[in-house]
């Protein structure tokens, strides 16, 4: 068969795996016996790095206060089984990403402590059951980037393309609102950290609503957000609003921005893609949040395959720390307090489309299994080099069975600076809420938060 042939061959199957409409009943049948019921494998590993899934995080601790943001670590008592530093990292490159590779390279200071895994998630019934119908029913149209019928729960827990495992990632179940006031530091090449900002955010998510009962149509909202900058001084007052779409291409992502010397709400269509972020002072763009978010019609996601990988999980310790100063520290996140485990992921590799621009040529992604949380990704410059990468150092609050993606760093390889976002455990934690009232999702609510 020659080159051409099996060129337009791969590129048809790649096509039909974009458009799929679910799996059979008899693939479907895997939910709940070999694979969890949220799709992730049941079996632990050959080696026994990995366990057996066996239902999650049930117990709740019994110093955590009801209601609090706060919520204590279930796995303080741990040791790590494995240290890695730059000096014996020989041998457990294939296990790591690139960007922990190069941390690790670059700073004596940094390691990485692996702690025995924990397969800590689990999800509400509706969640569960819902899935089961979303593995045969729910489809990707418009190449990837639309969604079709889906409820509320993981659209498609055995994935066959990158395009659906990144649908899993950006619909995982987070509950369904919270309120979270954070920071966001910039930590320089030189050591020197410095407040971006400090935020007061409200995310929703209103296909999570366990009442819901009927598939999601293309122009409804999944995910919307609506943040008040509250310092520092030069930002404080600032307002921002987000609402994306099942379908960006039927309805793209609407947003509004509110800013006190303007003393009126406009709309703001440069807020995606990778345009700065002013929330990480410029250190990362609008779609690096949360390891990724936003349309995915610029680049091509191909799926690599499933890995067993050490990534940061179950990072209590570093989520509701209390003193900021012990987390950022010169050149990486102190090390002290980061956790990680070894977990399979989904590995997906998006290629910039041609005739798309954005400042990475090439992102690399690494979505858990059971969580379907995008727990870090490498990105790539236009000559095909590290440029940067992204953690999200995830929690399972176990309160409310919710997966929580909130501490996300990103590390620039090339100006030697880090963005650590998200650091809320000396403001109060993560605080799960009810919906807001339509009302208070209108331009003029964003007007009435903003002023100062």
């Amino acid at each position: 068969m020659t080159f051409f042939k099996q060129t337009i061959i791969a590129a048809a199957l790649s096509a039909a795996a974009c458009a799929q409409a679910g799996v059979t009943p008899e693939e479907a049948k895997q939910l709940g016996a070999s694979l969890t019921a949220f799709g992730a494998e049941k079996a632990g590993n050959k080696d026994g790095t990995i366990p057996e899934y066996t239902g999650g995080l049930t117990a709740i601790p019994a110093e955590f206060v009801k209601g609090s943001g706060i919520r204590p670590d279930p796995y303080a008592a741990d040791k790590p089984r494995l240290v890695i530093t730059g000096k014996n990292l020989a041998g457990q490159e294939d296990k790591l990403t690139a960007g922990t590779r190069e941390l690790l390279k670059r700073f004596p200071s940094y390691r990485v402590d692996v702690y025995p895994t924990h397969r800590s998630v689990n999800y509400p019934k509706f969640v569960n059951d819902n899935t089961a119908k979303n593995a045969v029913t729910a489809k990707t149209i418009d190449g990837g980037v639309g969604l079709d019928g889906a409820l509320a729960g993981v659209p498609f827990p055995i994935p066959k393309s990158g395009y659906e495992v990144m649908w899993n990632h950006l619909l995982r179940y987070q509950g369904q609102a919270m309120f979270i006031r954070y920071d966001s530091w910039n930590i320089d090449v030189s050591g020197r950290p410095t407040l971006a900002t400090t935020g007061e955010i409200y995310q929703e998510f209103p296909l999570s609503d366990a009442k819901r009962t009927e598939t999601a149509k293309q122009s409804d909202v999944f995910f919307r957000t609506k943040l008040a900058y509250v310092a520092p001084a030069r930002r404080a007052g600032e307002g921002l609003m987000v609402f994306d779409a099942v379908n960006p291409l039927e309805q793209a992502r609407k947003v509004w921005q509110y800013l006190p010397g303007q003393r009126r709400v406009k709309l703001a269509p440069d807020v995606a893609y990778d345009t700065p972020n002013p929330g990480s002072a410029g250190a990362s763009t609008y779609d690096d949040a949360w390891v990724f978010n936003g349309a995915m019609d610029r680049f091509d996601f191909k799926l690599v395959g499933k890995k067993e990988m050490i990534v940061p999980y179950n990072a209590y310790k570093l989520a509701y720390h209390p003193v900021v100063a012990d987390i950022t520290k010169p050149n990486h996140v102190n090390p002290d307090l980061l956790r990680w485990e070894q977990h399979r992921v989904w590995v997906v590799e998006a290629t910039l489309k041609p005739g798309k621009r954005h400042i990475y040529s090439k992102r690399v992604f690494y979505v858990d299994e059971d969580s379907w949380v995008a727990v870090a990704s490498d990105e790539y410059d236009a000559r095909g080099q590290l440029y940067r990468s992204s953690f999200d150092h995830m929690t399972f609050s176990y309160d409310v069975q919710a997966v929580q993606s909130g501490n996300h760093m990103i590390y620039d390889f090339v100006s030697g600076s880090y963005n650590i976002t998200g650091v809320s455990g000396h403001l109060g934690g993560v605080k799960y809420i009810g919906a807001l009232k339509p009302t208070e999702w209108a331009a003029d609510a964003l007007a009435g938060a903003g002023v100062r």
